[in-house]
Order: C-alpha cells, then structure tokens, then sequence
C-alpha cells in the first residue's frame, strides 16, 4: 500500500485526507472506515472526526481492484453519428468513461449498450477505461463530446485535438463581470494545487501554458449590486478544468462551481456548458460543426438572475 502523511489543518478527517490526494471523498471515507488513517499514531474510523489543527495524519492507499464494466440501456441525445464516430449531448451530472470506484452511470456505459467501441476489451489504465474517448467534460459540465468507433477515427481525432485543429466554444454563466465586460485571451499557465489534490490553479505544480479567450454576450446585475455574466469561451488549449481555473483568476468564477467559487441556489451544477465543437472528419478531413442548445437548468438560471432570452444563443 502507499502510505502518504500530512500535517492537518482544522476541520472533518474525510475533507482533510480527500485534499491530499486525487480520490474523492466517497472513496476517503472507505479508507477511513477500513482502519487505513491514523491521527498522531491511532487510528480512527469515523469519517466525520474533528481535527484541531496540527495533528499528523497517515493514510493508505490500498491496491485498485480489478473492475468490470458492462453495457447500459441509457437513452442519448444524438447530435451526429456514422461509421467513424458519434457526438452527443453529455448532459450534466454523468462522468465520461468510468474510473476507479465508478463504473457505471458514465458515458461509455451508455454507448456500449448502444454501439460497439475501439479497444472495448482494454484494462483499465491510471486514467480509468476509455475505449473511443479522445476528450472529455466534467461530471457536471455539458454539452458535446464526439466519441470514435473504429481505431483508426480514435487516431486521427486524437491527432486533430493534439494539434488544435479543433475549435471549442463553451458557455458559461459567471458570478462576476469578467474584465468588465471587454473581448479578452488570458494567457495563464494552470497546474496541479500544491496542497489540494484535486484542483487546478494558475501556477501550481507542473504548470503547462493555457490559453482561453472570453467574450461577454450579456450582463445582469441584481438588486444587492451583485454582477452576473453570460460569457462565451473558446480554449485555445485544454488544460484540466482549464475555463473554470481562469475565471476565477479572474475573480468571476462559474455559477455554482462548488470547487472554484461557491454553490448558488439558482442552479445545483456549475454553469458550465460544452456549446459547439468544430473538428476535421476523422475519414474525409472535412469540418464538422457539432452544436448542442443550451440545457433547460441554465437557461432557467439566467433568468432568475434577471436575464432575457434574448441574450441566449439560439
């Protein structure tokens, strides 16, 4: 087992460990419960133990098991498909391809109850499994994601990304102008956080250059004086959580981003949406320009936040 050990700040046992390490909370708790985190030498099995401050804490990592993934009858939103690929409208709240301690629910579960995928009999790897999977979206971003069939379209569409021919245009809902509302490329590396594990931030550890520029389509702003923005993105690279780390350097982070900003009662996601991708068919070379609307539960939250239709993108 890997043993890992930190000095603790105050606060529950389960938080603490989950941010010294890329595991979600879920699994943290289990190593908890197995008896596989001490404080200060002993060891404790309630997840929910108050720290003061101060303490060592040791944790184990247990070995991976071995996980099957099996085929599932989830209904898609088809915005493409032939022989060489697929594209569809991920909606928020499923992962992409399944990872160590989930392995159902995702999007390669779904379209292998629907297709058949390249490489569909390969091991998990230190990423997860991901047969036909050349990007990916966070669990509670949406919008498209293509997705090849055959090995040779897994090829060349990675290809196309690594080279950035591609072209990616988000949109977003910000809590916060973003630099006031003016057309802007931010050029700011993004890397692994020092402390917590599982988020980016501009710097951080083993920084690669990130670029992304931002349009403002519409603001509102509420009767407390606070902003809101309905912001366009394009990422000229694609860094993990790459939009979301560079609003919040931009002190406008996504609404309801609860690792970047703060949740808000107006939408249970981040506000975060995959909106157009354009990319060179796999076969003829050819673009292809895949558009998935805007979903319901972002829609519905710009206009609690006093927003119009008219702002939106049809």
């Amino acid at each position: 087992m890997e043993t890992h050990t930190f000095t603790a700040e105050k606060g529950r046992l389960d938080q603490q460990v989950s941010l010294h390490t890329v595991y979600s909370r879920s699994q943290v708790q289990q190593w908890i419960e197995a008896g596989l985190v001490q404080v200060t030498g002993e060891a404790i099995t309630r997840t929910g133990f108050k720290l003061k401050g101060g303490e060592e804490v040791t944790f184990q990592i247990p070995p991976e098991k071995p996980m099957h993934v099996v085929a599932e009858d989830v209904p898609l939103e088809v915005i493409y498909e032939d022989e060489h690929l697929i594209a569809v409208n991920k909606p928020p709240g499923m992962m992409t391809h399944p990872s160590q301690g989930i392995v159902t629910g995702t999007l390669v579960n779904a379209l292998m109850g629907r297709i058949q995928l390249p490489d569909a009999d390969q091991d998990f790897g230190e990423e997860g499994y991901r047969p036909g999977i050349v990007h990916r979206l966070d669990r509670d971003t949406s919008g498209v994601i293509v997705v090849a069939k055959t090995v040779l379209a897994h090829a060349r569409l990675a290809e196309a990304f690594k080279e950035r021919t591609t072209q990616k245009t988000y949109l977003a809902i910000t809590t916060g102008r973003v630099n006031q509302g003016k057309i802007i490329t931010l050029d700011a590396p993004v890397g692994r956080h020092p402390v917590q594990r599982q988020m980016m931030t501009v710097g951080g550890a083993a920084s690669r250059e990130s670029q992304t520029h931002f349009q403002t389509l519409a603001e509102v702003r509420d009767e407390a004086g606070r902003w809101y923005a309905l912001v366009q993105a394009k990422p000229r690279t694609g860094r993990t959580h790459q939009i979301r780390v560079h609003l919040q350097h931009l002190k406008a982070p996504v609404l309801g981003d609860e690792v970047y900003g703060k949740a808000h009662p107006a939408i249970p996601r981040q506000a975060l949406h995959a909106f157009r991708l354009q990319i060179p068919h796999p076969e003829t070379g050819k673009m292809l320009d895949l558009q998935a609307n805007l979903p319901a539960d972002m829609t519905g939250a710009w206009l609690t936040l006093g927003g119009t239709e008219a702002d939106l993108p049809g």
